[in-house]
């Protein structure tokens, strides 16, 4: 996907997100994110835009911190999400093609990074928030689920922050069964995750399913579509893949 693209997702999905917060209420329970009301997912929604505009705005070079939750609600809490993901979406549209910022996945450019990462970042907060609001929240495109299984799988469970380790070598494969060639292969150790595309050796375990299903469930937000094999394996996933 092009990072132009990723943009115009993820200024829909920031949209969809305030429209269904609204709906919803700032009182409303999250039920994908327990403990949560939707003023906390507007609140850390809102902060996340606002510390990636500003690496791409000022060309920060180094990690900085979140900045603070605003002591809003309501309306007022409303106009102020809305307020920074425009200006995200405006800072991603107008930088340059070669701006340099830190950011901390491998990506094409810091830009294809920044505008990536928040698109799937928005998109699975959008998906909160419909849940919120209550019926059925939309479901994300096929591509771009696919897309993120592959931001989660090769890009955050790479890093050795993951959880996701097992004394025992296991083998988790992930199929997404309406996406061609959408397959991965997660080797699961001591140490993180080892992810390659494809299926190349046998499998302990298997999850597959649409890949809008298997991103949503991949992120903790649904069951699994389907399992085969070894469950406990999709089980450890489940228990310790949570990112931070």
């Amino acid at each position: 996907m092009e990072t132009a693209e990723f943009i115009r997702i993820l200024e829909r999905e920031g949209q969809s997100l305030a429209s269904a917060a609204e709906q919803a209420g700032t009182d409303a329970k999250v039920p994908t994110c327990p403990g949560w009301q939707v003023r906390d997912l507007v609140r850390h929604t809102g902060v996340v835009h606002r510390w990636a505009t500003a690496f791409v705005a000022e060309g920060h070079t180094a990690f900085r911190p979140f900045p603070d939750e605003p002591d809003l609600d309501g309306e007022e809490l409303l106009a102020w999400f809305r307020d920074g993901h425009r200006r995200l979406v405006d800072t991603l549209d107008s930088a340059a093609p070669d701006v340099r910022c830190w950011h901390f996945l491998p990506a094409p450019s810091p830009l294809a990074f920044w505008a990536r990462r928040q698109a799937h970042e928005t998109a699975v907060h959008r998906f909160d928030a419909q849940a919120a609001r209550g019926g059925t929240p939309d479901e994300p495109g096929r591509v771009f689920a696919a897309d993120g299984i592959d931001e989660l799988l090769r890009g955050f469970h790479a890093r050795a922050k993951s959880q996701v380790r097992s004394a025992e070598p296991r083998v988790l494969r992930v199929r997404a069964s309406d996406t061609d060639g959408a397959v991965w292969t997660v080797r699961l150790t001591a140490e993180p995750p080892a992810t390659e595309y494809g299926e190349e050796g046998d499998a302990d375990c298997e999850v597959s399913g649409p890949a809008a299903r298997l991103y949503l469930t991949l992120w903790n937000r649904l069951p699994y579509p389907r399992v085969t094999g070894d469950a406990s394996v999709a089980e450890l996933w489940r228990e310790r893949s949570a990112v931070d």
